[in-house]
């Protein structure tokens, strides 16, 4: 009698456990106390590989630091970081990079958060899918994920303060290439629409594109990938580069050069210096003062003024 009761007992603390989630899986990484956290879509995968922190110790550190780098990304986010000061009205998503394959969630995502929204910038990070959720047309995933979030973000306008005209988005590497996909593919989304965010246009109002991949294809003596294809409706761009990136400086060439064709506001900033994958941490090198230039031209552009200031 004593085992019975004591069975039962246990299988309705393991019950309650799993109800309130305290054995739910524990996201490898995690925001901050007091951000806002959405799921993009509304229901998870079931039997998807647990989300890993990748990050080794053979890692190259970045300014002296490392890097998280996460992995099996199944549940794609976003997560709200608010201005610390005045808010200016403009927002920005923020797509890390990884090469499809992993997300650089701190260097080139949450470090980004902390300076837009120093600037007076509401800054939304998504954790897309990975791995080989891109790039076109090898996967469309993170280009579902990116339009979607769009979308969201102008859906919650009105409750995160935010101007939706002036919607903007923010990408490194993979993610830079996301940027310019997203730039040249809003008019149809690529998923059956779900909710009243997907009525909303899902293209951005401008774009800061950061050491991009998969623009040239080194395979062709880096022609423009015919999947980015440049209208005069894509938005004002910023993109910023150094000639000795393993990643190559076409990437950034045949983009602003394809801009320029289609008549489309652009400008591009160009270093001897720097590499791959410094984000935003400074170093000696001149090509990571980059935030700055981008805060000067968000004004230029009137991103970073309240409308009809």
């Amino acid at each position: 009698m004593r085992l019975h009761l004591y069975v039962t007992a246990l299988v309705f603390i393991t019950l309650a456990c799993y109800s309130t989630g305290l054995f739910a899986q524990k996201a490898a990484w995690e925001p901050a106390p007091g951000h806002l956290t959405l799921p993009l879509w509304p229901h998870a995968p079931s039997n998807a590989p647990a989300e890993v922190d990748a990050t080794t110790a053979k890692e190259n550190l970045v300014a002296g630091k490392p890097v998280i780098r996460l992995a099996n990304v199944s549940n794609p986010t976003i997560t709200l970081y608010q201005p610390s000061g005045q808010n200016g009205g403009a927002a920005v998503i923020v797509f890390p990079g990884g090469a499809y394959r992993i997300l650089a969630i701190d260097l080139e995502g949450t470090e980004v958060c902390d300076w837009l929204t120093s600037i007076g910038v509401t800054c939304v990070l998504l954790k897309y899918r990975v791995p080989d959720s891109g790039p076109l047309p090898k996967s469309s995933a993170a280009l579902e994920d990116a339009q979607r979030s769009v979308g969201m973000v102008r859906a919650h306008a009105a409750e995160w303060h935010i101007d939706p005209q002036r919607v903007g988005v923010l990408g490194f590497s993979a993610g830079a290439h996301l940027a310019a996909a997203l730039s040249t593919h809003f008019e149809n989304r690529l998923y059956d629409p779900i909710d009243a965010a997907d009525q909303l246009s899902c293209r951005p109002d401008f774009a800061v594109i950061v050491y991009p991949g998969y623009l040239a294809l080194s395979e062709q003596n880096f022609a423009a990938n015919p999947e980015i294809h440049v209208t005069d409706k894509t938005p004002p761009s910023f993109i910023v580069q150094t000639e000795d990136d393993p990643v190559h400086v076409e990437n950034s060439t045949v983009y602003f050069l394809a801009l320029k064709a289609a008549k489309v506001p652009a400008e591009m900033h160009l270093y001897a210096e720097g590499g791959h994958g410094y984000g935003l941490r400074r170093t000696e090198l001149p090509v990571t003062a980059w935030p700055q230039l981008v805060e000067t031209w968000m004004r230029a552009i009137h991103m970073l003024e309240r409308a009809g200031s």
